[in-house]
């Protein structure tokens, strides 16, 4: 496991990736490395190093026009809603219950929790590139974000979903 930092207009960001894939991307007054990964190295690796030209590219308010390999770790259901999550174009937002819909429909169910949907959003541990920040509440409101609402902001009127 290795890690690397990025400055960005937002303050410094944690990458934590293998040889293969990203793991964890997120602000690091949020992160707790030595806890949650005891043997990382601060080592650069080609994942960390694509994941920080992803983020250049990001932060210079133009969409990525390629991908980074990420490993999610958690459930089924988890994991489907991240999938969903990195659909969301570039400057767009979707709710919470938009996304319970999308589930629902797929899994040919009447309903699909709204709330279990922000629980999910919530345990995204791939920041920005898994664009959870694009999620909103059902008014248009923004609501939950892990790293505060202060940078959900931010990172909307960047890609210009607000103005």
């Amino acid at each position: 496991m290795y890690y690397t930092n990025f400055l960005s207009p937002l303050g410094s960001l944690t990458i934590t990736a293998d040889s293969n894939s990203i793991i964890t991307l997120d602000f690091t007054d949020d992160l707790d490395l030595n806890t949650n990964f005891p043997h990382l190295q601060n080592q650069e690796n080609t994942i960390l190093t694509k994941a920080k030209k992803w983020l250049e590219t990001y932060f210079d308010a133009k969409e990525p026009n390629f991908s980074v390999t990420m490993h999610f770790i958690g459930s089924d259901f988890q994991k489907e809603v991240w999938d969903i999550l990195c659909k969301i174009p570039f400057g767009k937002t979707i709710s919470y219950g938009e996304i319970a819909q999308i589930i629902a429909k797929r899994r040919n169910i009447k309903r699909m929790s709204a709330q279990a949907v922000g629980r999910a959003v919530g345990s995204n541990k791939i920041a920005i590139i898994v664009p959870c920040h694009r999620v909103i509440g059902a008014n248009g409101s923004l609501v939950g974000y892990a790293s505060g609402l202060d940078k959900k902001l931010q990172l909307l009127k960047l890609e210009g979903a607000l103005k």
